[in-house]
């Protein structure tokens, strides 16, 4: 994977949320005052949570694409799955204050109700964040990049917000004036759910947990591919941000020289990084193969 071309294409994603997250708060939060809606003010508040986000999304993918170091051998690549989780615990607090604000005027002796003019900017705030939504995924996911794929979720939840505020507002317009913060209310837990599932998505990759077994099962076939390899085993992979680290071992004829033991590991692992373009690198030990039952006196040696 070109990781320029990958860099430019996700900064390109993540300032054309930046700059629809700035316009859409400005403008619910303007139009929520004026017209008193609850719900539409705390949409703003979820846009301006957006904004903040996607800000940090920029430095992480920024941060992401530098060059291994010396205090960083294998790259920054996680950065982009720490960003997913500082997203997720803003989109909680945001969820929080939110909720809490809805609630105390939903138990206030008197709610307003909104004027109509919050319903038309609700309905241009479900159209423009789920085109940010839309575009920001396709990005996030061609060129698996987990912070750009938060964001997006994060743009979607918005436009989720959006809408649950449009029917909080009509709700109120047409005589139902506790609609307007019970919609508030729910869209706080709207954002809630959204931000428990990308936190433990950015879990999962900081644990360095596993990929599913069709990954495996690639990376295993890419291995085989080389007559000398005998046999495959012990493969463990382990995703580093956007990319993927490799530990096997092969076994190999053990009538052969260390320079050909070597020479097929290094094919091997080539074959490993053409079939799989999201594996960064790939470790390998390389064991004598013996039939079952046929192993040398000194066979602990040489596992």
């Amino acid at each position: 994977m070109n990781q320029e071309v990958r860099y430019k294409a996700s900064r390109k994603a993540s300032y054309l949320g930046l700059l629809g997250n700035i316009v859409l708060t400005f403008l619910k939060g303007f139009v929520g005052y004026i017209a008193g809606s609850t719900a539409l003010m705390a949409d703003a508040v979820h846009s301006a949570s957006d904004f903040i986000g996607t800000v940090i999304v920029i430095k992480g993918v920024k941060i992401a694409h530098q060059p291994p170091d010396e205090s960083h051998p294998y790259g920054h690549h996680k950065a982009e799955s720490i960003v997913s989780k500082i997203i997720a615990i803003i989109l909680m607090i945001t969820a929080v204050f939110i909720g809490y604000e809805a609630f105390q005027i939903l138990i206030a002796d008197e709610i307003n109700i909104p004027g109509r003019i919050a319903i038309a900017v609700a309905i241009i705030s479900i159209g423009v964040k789920e085109g940010l939504y839309q575009y920001t995924i396709r990005v996030g996911r061609k060129y698996r990049n987990s912070a750009l794929i938060a964001d997006a979720w994060h743009q979607r939840s918005d436009a989720i917000s959006s809408i649950a505020a449009l029917i909080g507002i009509s709700g109120a317009v047409l005589g139902f004036p506790f609609m307007d913060p019970l919609a508030g209310m729910v869209v706080a837990l709207l954002i809630f759910k959204t931000a428990i599932s990308i936190y433990i998505d950015a879990i999962h990759d900081l644990m360095d947990s596993a990929p599913p077994k069709e990954v495996l099962d690639k990376i295993s076939a890419a291995a085989k591919m080389d007559a000398g390899v005998l046999e495959v085993s012990d493969v463990k992979v382990r995703r580093y941000g956007s990319m993927l680290l490799v530990d096997m071992k092969i076994n190999v004829s053990p009538h052969i020289t260390v320079e050909s033991g070597h020479a097929i590991a290094a094919r091997t692992k080539q074959n490993v990084l053409n079939k799989n373009d999201e594996v960064k690198d790939v470790l390998i030990h390389v064991n004598p193969h013996y039939k079952r039952n046929s192993y040398p006196s000194d066979r602990k040696h040489n596992k």
